[in-house]
Parts: structure tokens; C-alpha cells; sequence
């Protein structure tokens, strides 16, 4: 194991200057270590932004997929197709009840 007495410097003028570029090396490291630290905190920030944006797109397309063939689609289609039976349904009593008029009419 190396003393580290021994490789400090005999003079105040060297000791001052090793203390001033370790003062220097600290600092540079503190300010890298800052920058790092605010690119993560901008990438964390720019992932939540694009996890926000593909939440909010996949809702508008399940909201067109519903529209085109979800849920209400298939009510509205269920709708037309009791209100077509239903028109068939007054058509054909329509036209039982002309025949039934007709037979009446014509057998009286």
C-alpha cells in the first residue's frame, strides 16, 4: 500500500494548486453528474408524454372500433332488424286483413 503522505507535495505554493485541481475535478464531475441527471429527468418526462399519447390514441381507436363495429354497432343493428320484422309483421296483418275484406265482401 503506497503512503499517501508521500505524494503530497513539500511546498504551499504545490499543495495549493493540487487542491485547486481537485477542487476543479470535483466540480466537473458534480456538473456531469447534474447533466446526467437532467437528461434522465427529461427522458423519464419525454416517455410519460409518449406513453400519454399512445394511451389517449388507442382509447380514440377503440372508440372508432366500437363505432364501426363495437357494441352499438350491433345494437343499432339488432334495432333494424326488429324494426324490419316488425314492418314485415304489420305488412303481412295488413294484408290479411284486405283479403279478410275482400273474402267478406264478396261472400256477403
Amino acid at each position: 500500500m503506497t503512503n499517501t503522505f508521500d505524494s503530497l507535495p513539500s511546498n504551499l505554493v504545490a499543495a495549493h494548486a493540487l487542491i485547486l485541481a481537485e477542487r476543479a475535478a470535483r466540480l466537473s464531475s458534480e456538473a456531469r453528474a447534474a447533466q446526467a441527471q437532467s437528461d434522465l429527468t427529461h427522458a423519464q418526462a419525454t416517455a410519460s408524454s409518449t406513453d400519454a399519447l399512445i394511451a389517449q390514441l388507442r382509447l380514440e381507436l377503440e372508440k372508432l372500433r366500437r363505432t364501426l363495429y363495437g357494441v352499438r354497432s350491433e345494437r343499432k343493428e339488432r334495432l333494424l332488424d326488429q324494426l324490419e320484422m316488425q314492418l314485415e309483421d304489420a305488412e303481412a296483418d295488413a294484408s290479411e286483413n284486405r283479403s279478410r275484406s275482400i273474402c267478406r265482401a264478396s261472400g256477403s
